[in-house]
């Protein structure tokens, strides 16, 4: 994990550190320990007037589970890597999600590449990359090995944009990831934003609420079509989708309230493998290209397809057989 997720040099640079890239971690994290999202002051170029964000702001947490976010990296959540968790400088600005050097690193929602290079936000060591979302939110990918996409680069959600690393101040290879609401400064709990949105961070099924959107939610029509419930793949989960989710939990004994979460995903997908064809394959190869495999959507599972989900499953150390069963479908669609 992180030592400091900041200088090498501790508690004198922290406090010294007001480079062009962002301003001290110190104050980046003054009252983070207090569940809020951070005032930025004296920043150059940062923010326009800061913001302080609280939980008071957040809409209803069913609204925002709409496939818009994804989960930037598997892994581990380590010992002491944890939002607030008490650092050298102030409480730990984000999560740190672990696994080994070159483990995939992806978009978790559409933006453009604001910062890239080493030490891009004040008190932050290694390689890192700021990600722009609209709306004044941002998140950070920190300790990077690889850099996948360049500055000012558009991203969608679950593109690859990195590789994980040890760069910087660490005790071993992981990602720090940060989200910050509110303008560039308002931290705020990875873990706890990422899960009123649908995503498990680390890894696990996500949950898509009625109105949600975008090639997840293709993956889900194209699905449900194998199963018998057809519906057009256009990627916008509304009613008719609804309807075919709910006979489906139905049909399963499942509770029917037409939200796809972890009780819905391991009975709607299929385990595939080359040979296979259909609309289950579409389904596969869509989310593979949500994760930049670049495949013609064709429900044919051949050798190409079959290469896609092996560099996937490499690339999120999974095991690397080739086969799309639950454990690569859970990484695909989270």
């Amino acid at each position: 994990m992180c030592e400091q997720c900041g200088p090498a040099d501790g508690a004198a640079r922290e406090a010294a550190d007001l480079s062009p890239a962002g301003l001290s971690r110190r104050g980046l994290l003054l009252g983070a320990g207090a569940g809020l999202g951070v005032v930025l002051t004296g920043a150059s170029g940062l923010t326009s007037p800061a913001v302080a964000v609280s939980s008071a702001a957040t809409p209803a947490a069913g609204t925002l589970k709409n496939g818009q976010w994804c989960n930037p990296a598997r892994g581990h959540f380590p010992k002491g890597g944890h939002y607030g968790a008490p650092r050298g400088g102030g409480p730990h600005a984000g999560q740190d999600v672990t696994n080994s050097v070159g483990t995939a690193i992806y978009a978790a929602a559409a933006g453009t590449v604001i910062r890239r290079g080493s030490g891009v936000l004040g008190g932050r060591s290694g390689n890192g990359l700021v990600i722009s979302h609209g709306g004044g939110r941002y998140t950070y990918y920190g300790h990077l090995h690889r850099f996948r996409v360049g500055l000012n680069a558009r991203v969608g959600a679950g593109q690859r944009i990195a590789d994980m690393g040890a760069t910087g101040n660490v005790t071993g290879p992981h990602l720090h990831f940060e989200v910050h609401s509110g303008g560039l400064g308002g931290i705020t709990n990875p873990v706890s934003y990422l899960a009123a949105r649908g995503v498990d961070l680390g890894g696990g099924w996500p949950t898509l609420d009625p109105g949600a959107g975008g090639a997840t939610v293709r993956a889900l029509q194209y699905v449900l079509t194998r199963r018998g419930h057809k519906v057009v793949a256009d990627g916008d989960y509304g009613a008719v989708s609804v309807r075919a989710v709910r006979k489906f939990q139905s049909a399963r004994k499942l509770v029917a309230d037409g939200q796809v979460g972890p009780k819905t995903w391991p009975h709607l997908v299929y385990t595939l493998r080359q040979g296979h064809s259909g609309s289950h394959v579409r389904g596969l190869q869509t989310v593979l290209n949500k994760h930049s495999a670049g495949l013609a959507v064709d429900g044919g599972f051949g050798s190409v397809t079959r290469s896609a989900v092996r560099a996937f499953q490499g690339a999120n150390r999974l095991v690397v057989d080739g086969e799309a069963g639950p454990k690569t479908w859970t990484a695909l669609v989270g």
